[in-house]
């Protein structure tokens, strides 16, 4: 370990990373890869030294004391925490705002709300700091061999931190997979939305998953499908692993590792915040929302358990599917998923003038990260194409796709209902579809309801301009006010 006791502790490190947990640790590892001098610092103790002991040396000095961390960095000093989202971050600014100076660049790599990221810019920027959020995506393999990366701030900081920041990053065919994503809490709103996308990727996964078994196909046969599909447009990080994880058996007993995991899923909040954020400005995201709701009804285990005695009868077979429907409907309700999240980013980056380029964050999401996958080439794409495209899955990129597969989709949605077998995202992505597509719906009656019993107007087809009122309890006398 750096004594940090001597004073005058030479100026050298590139850059420093607060937080040495699974994730901070493994950045801090991946930028010292690259020839980068780098500082590393830890609150707590055992965690330190346990890093110190495998990976200080010549290049990677690591610190118990911040102002010894702090007097090491090159100015202006990089310094890139990975702790905790939330009172963490701001308890590490406080802790570090007497030892900067005019210029330092502050980044938050956590997964921090992006409007705790917007006050905390304007906090250090009254300070002289300049303050950055950064989504990193890859967990700890990513964070360690490239991850993708997704900065937002102040531009100038961007171009100092560019270097460094490439070379850490995952590389795809398109470059390294980091990029400015826009100004202020942009990084942090991209990555929450790229968090919400990987919900409704994962239980899309799910749903398709289950009706394959449904079908009667074997574990093994299974493990097969998933292989081939990612041998096609679905080739992804998610359905290569999910491969993986089919052909695993559990050390313990007969079977899959899989069917001795208890069915109740976890989340940290992005999920959340993705939902709440579309509610807020208008946005509409079924198919990520009931990814959502699907993980907080999974925790409700004694309650299914219960209801499941009283209402369900024997499981029945999926009859009538092909794999490849299952493949094709996969797909589609994929790109519904995608398209509900890239019309999210849009209407964040309005209201909040954040300036995001969504073929950028298409491109930035093309390696390293979760949701890595083939098909972000051509969505980046059909945003090339159209800056202003208003519905992913509407763009000519992708006409072909919904020609050939949304009526697996239906089938897909329709078999499993009448199966009795739970398919809340792929439902979702096809009501989201058939709403999306319909030039006239039903929300006449809705405005007429909402004009009945609270006089809130309505617009007739012929004078859309002009708000309407009439009065609806005199039925045989309905006269237009």
């Amino acid at each position: 370990m750096t004594d940090t006791s001597k004073a005058g502790t030479a100026v050298r490190n590139d850059i420093g990373v607060i937080g040495l947990g699974v994730m901070g640790a493994a950045i801090a590892r991946n930028f010292h890869s690259r020839g980068l001098h780098v500082a590393a610092y830890n609150r707590s103790e055992k965690l330190l030294e346990h890093f110190a002991d495998a990976w200080a040396d010549d290049h990677m000095d690591v610190f118990g004391d911040l102002p010894g961390f702090v007097d090491s960095l090159q100015r202006p000093r990089k310094i890139l925490l990975m702790v905790t989202a939330g009172r963490a971050v701001d308890a590490v600014l406080d802790a570090l705002e007497p030892l900067l100076d005019d210029g330092d660049i502050a980044i938050d790599g956590g997964n921090s709300l992006f409007t705790d990221t917007a006050r905390r810019e304007k906090w250090a920027s009254e300070r002289g700091i300049r303050f950055f959020g950064m989504g990193v995506s890859g967990g700890e393999e990513g964070a360690l061999k490239g991850p993708a990366m997704m900065p937002g701030g102040d531009r100038d900081a961007w171009r100092a931190l560019k270097p460094i920041l490439e070379s850490a990053a995952a590389v795809s065919g398109s470059g390294p997979c980091v990029g400015y994503c826009g100004r202020s809490g942009a990084g942090h709103f991209v990555k929450m939305v790229h968090n919400g996308i990987e919900y409704g990727d994962m239980q899309l996964i799910v749903e398709a998953w289950t009706a394959l078994r449904a079908m009667g196909r074997s574990d093994e046969a299974i493990a097969g499908d998933f292989a081939r599909f990612n041998d096609g447009k679905l080739s992804s990080y998610l359905i290569e692993i999910t491969a993986d994880i089919l052909r695993t058996n559990d050390a313990e007993n007969d079977g899959l590792l899989v069917d001795q995991i208890l069915d109740v899923a976890g989340q940290k909040g992005t999920g959340r915040w993705t939902s709440i954020n579309a509610i807020d400005l208008g946005v509409p995201i079924p198919t990520i929302t009931a990814a959502v709701d699907a993980r907080a009804m999974s925790a409700r285990k004694s309650i299914r358990v219960a209801t499941a005695a009283r209402f369900r009868e024997a499981e029945r077979s999926l009859e009538g599917l092909a794999v490849s429907t299952i493949e094709s409907a996969l797909f589609i309700a994929k790109l519904m998923s995608y398209t509900q999240g890239f019309e999210l980013i849009a209407a964040g980056s309005v209201a909040h003038d954040f300036r995001i380029d969504r073929g950028e964050s298409a491109r930035i999401w093309t390696g390293g990260c979760i949701i890595r996958a083939a098909f972000l080439d051509r969505v980046r794409e059909a945003f090339a194409a159209d800056p202003d495209l208003a519905l992913l899955f509407a763009s000519d990129a992708f006409a072909k796709d919904i020609a050939d597969g949304i009526e697996s989709l239906r089938r897909v949605v329709a078999a499993m209902a009448r199966t009795g077998i739970p398919a809340p995202a792929h439902a979702a992505s096809l009501s989201y579809f058939e709403t999306m597509t319909a030039a006239r719906g039903s929300a006449c009656l809705i405005q007429a309801q909402r004009d009945y019993f609270g006089a809130h107007t309505y617009r007739r087809i012929g004078a859309p301009d002009d708000a309407v009122h009439t009065i609806w309890t005199h039925a045989d006398k309905l006269e237009p006010r």
